[in-house]
């Protein structure tokens, strides 16, 4: 079956994805450190911190501001306004990355997918890129907000949907989180130590274009599917309190992942005439060890399938939803994918849900 397309002549393409990482770093132990500085004075088990800090398996993290301003960030509003003004800076960088990558300019854009969980901002960001890039008045604009981790692959299939019943539009899909500004330092709860070690900072911008559009370089948005698991909602999200945003992480995600992610996969593929053995470059969102170790079990894939995502958590955490798009331009640029190869992308994210999306070279 390998090789046989199974797109339709509105199968939109991916043109180009572009990553873009804040300029201050600090290694996992630095911000060991820093922690047990907050946390030691409240008497947590440091012990415990650093042991559940090095289980993620995270070797440092890009960072929104210099590690010591963050004990100036008191209040919900200082961090906010702190994001708002630090994803612009890096949503800018990421789109003219990813234009340039794509030979196009900011007047070919149509539609801008702008996703985030770490911020809020009315107008959203997009709005300020539109003015600091001078997209044409008319361009759309979507902003998705609250679909977290899952939302760089539902960005994805959102876009390519767009660009089935706009063959000759472009859309970009911007993902800009900022993990870090959301940390709860008066919060000892298991979650959100794993989250202060888990999570990190970046941007990626993955530039879209419909069946119709010239150059049709790059793997086509065969099809997508969400899958809603019913009565999850306290598995993975927000609680919004005084402070901002504390995390709701549960420890049931993976046992989530290796119960449904088998039969969603394979349902999804049979819709197509496929196997998972048909499937040869896997985009899985960085979830952390556990969640990795689920798809690789849950799907018995090969031992390297996920090489992408295990290197992308050492090397930068979880980005939250930028994450799969970073295996994405990684995928796009390293692979050396074959006409006719197939890929899929594959995310979790808060609802409790699954987003997939079925790409063809």
């Amino acid at each position: 079956m390998h090789g046989t397309p199974v797109q339709d002549h509105r199968s939109p393409f991916i043109r180009y994805v572009a990553r873009a990482l804040p300029p201050h770093y600090a290694s996992q132990e630095q911000l060991i450190e820093a922690l047990r500085g907050v946390w030691a004075q409240r008497h947590f088990n440091i012990e415990r911190l650093e042991e559940l800090h090095r289980a993620v398996q995270v070797g440092g993290r890009h960072l929104a501001v210099p590690l010591e301003t963050y004990p100036s960030l008191e209040t919900f509003q200082q961090r906010n306004d702190t994001w708002i003004r630090e994803s612009t800076v890096l949503s800018e960088a990421v789109v003219r990355r990813a234009l340039e990558g794509a030979r196009l300019t900011p007047a070919d854009v149509d539609h801008v997918f702008f996703i985030t969980v770490t911020g809020i901002s009315t107008p959203s960001i997009d709005a300020r890129l539109a003015n600091l890039l001078s997209f044409r008045e008319d361009f759309k604009r979507t902003p998705i907000f609250g679909l977290g981790c899952v939302a760089g692959t539902a960005g994805v299939s959102r876009a390519a949907d767009y660009l089935r019943a706009f063959p000759t539009h472009t859309a970009l899909v911007v993902s800009t989180e900022l993990c870090s500004l959301t940390l709860q330092r008066e919060d000892l709860s298991i979650p959100n130590i794993i989250a202060s070690g888990l999570f990190g900072d970046g941007a990626a911008c993955a530039v879209l274009r419909g069946a119709e559009a010239p150059e049709p370089k790059g793997p086509r948005v065969v099809a997508s599917r969400s899958v809603f698991y019913r009565d999850t909602e306290r598995i993975m999200g927000w609680d919004v309190v005084d402070s901002g945003f504390k995390v709701v992480l549960s420890a049931k995600v993976p046992q989530l992942v290796k119960d449904h992610i088998r039969g969603n996969v394979d349902g999804f593929l049979a819709a197509h005439g496929l196997k998972r053995e048909d499937i040869r470059h896997w985009v899985a969102h960085t979830g952390g060890p556990k969640v990795l170790q689920s798809f690789e079990e849950a799907l018995e894939l090969p031992s390297d399938a996920l090489a992408r995502s295990w290197a992308s958590l050492r090397e930068v955490g979880n980005l939250s939803s930028a994450s799969v798009l970073f295996v994405l331009g990684e995928t796009l640029e390293k692979a050396g994918a074959k006409p006719g190869d197939y890929g899929l992308m594959m995310a979790l994210g808060p609802g409790f849900c699954a987003e997939m999306v079925l790409l063809q070279w």
